[in-house]
């Protein structure tokens, strides 16, 4: 089991228990016969009016096999019973579905949770999308603007997390997958204290930036391990990183890396199409057996503290975050 360094003293902060709905709160429970709750997410979350109210849902214990769409336009908060709210450690609730992008025509709608809307907040639910190797099969797909996941868990193999657009921050989560698990085009995102899992040789992430604009991942304080279940020949043979895109922008911060990383710790695209003209590639402070004798690929750098200090959750998500960030989540 991990833990993060100051782990139990930051659960002293957000540790509380969450396992009964807040008033007003719309109530999925699995099984459910009773009048006013519904048995699945995806009929709780179209019961909701189409308008600008905000409104919170909350899920009882239980696995939920379904995709769940969320397009409303006013504000929604999900909660998923917990009984420590810091860490996905504790999730009660998960929602998967096993559905390729090979299947479903495109990325965004293989995603067992697709999020086109603005101003959602999910916390402590699990996201899986169970299809496994052979294609591209998401878990979470986001689209929003003032989005934010906290403490919750997402799992697949390849495109597990696709940050598409809008902004939106990770805390205190678990991410897990092989094949540019954290990826997308426009999305400007944020990730802070959550386990990174990887499950087989692969990139981590795929920035698909394609200019000069204010898209980036920044990610501070998180840890990369390495799945027990990892085949052999994953050791050495994963990066944090590739260029979907030729302006790349991924910045990893004070990152603890246990799993064995390629020593160039970023890769090309491909031969002879390595799309690395353009890239910002950049990390600091990172530590741990994993990067032992790193040599850095020579389109990436290695900051300074000074340098270091320009990239921030304000630099990836705007300066206005704590107006939309629950900053209780921060460390």
């Amino acid at each position: 089991m991990i833990f993060f360094k100051d782990d139990s003293q930051q659960k002293s902060v957000l540790g509380a228990s969450r396992t009964s709905p807040p008033s007003g709160a719309v109530i999925v429970r699995a099984g459910t016969t009773t009048s006013g709750e519904f048995s699945t997410v995806s009929k709780a979350v179209n019961s909701l009016p189409n308008d600008n109210s905000a409104r919170t849902i909350f899920i009882f214990p239980g696995t939920y096999t379904e995709q769940v769409n969320i397009t409303r336009p006013g504000p929604l908060t999900i909660f998923g019973s917990t009984t420590d709210t810091s860490t996905y450690l504790q999730n009660s609730v998960t929602i998967q579905f096993g559905l390729s992008a090979s299947t479903a025509g495109s990325d965004d709608v293989s995603g067992t949770m697709r999020v086109h809307k603005n101003d959602f907040k999910m916390y402590n639910v699990n996201v899986k999308n169970t299809f496994g190797q052979g294609s591209q099969a998401i878990a979470i797909s986001q689209y929003g603007t003032r989005v934010g996941f906290y403490g919750c868990g997402f799992f697949g193999f390849q495109d597990t997390v696709l940050v598409e657009q809008g902004t939106q921050v990770f805390l205190r989560g678990f991410i897990q997958g092989a094949t540019d698990f954290i990826f997308g085009q426009r999305g400007q995102a944020y990730f802070e204290r959550n386990i990174i899992s990887v499950t087989a040789h692969g990139c981590i992430t795929a920035s698909g930036r394609s200019s000069n604009d204010n898209t980036s991942y920044v990610f501070n304080e998180n840890t990369i391990v390495m799945a027990s279940n990892a085949p052999s020949g994953t050791a050495g043979n994963v990066f944090l990183g590739r260029p979907w895109a030729d302006f790349a922008k991924v910045i990893f911060k004070n990152t603890v890396i246990t799993a064995p990383l390629n020593k160039a710790l970023w890769s090309i695209w491909n031969t002879g199409d390595e799309r690395t003209d353009n890239v910002t590639f950049l990390d600091y402070n990172s530590t741990g057996s994993g990067i032992s004798g790193a040599s850095r690929a020579p389109f990436s750098s290695q900051l300074t503290s000074s340098q270091a200090a320009a990239y921030t959750i304000s630099s990836a998500v705007g300066s206005d975050f704590a107006t939309w960030v629950d900053t209780s989540y921060l460390a």
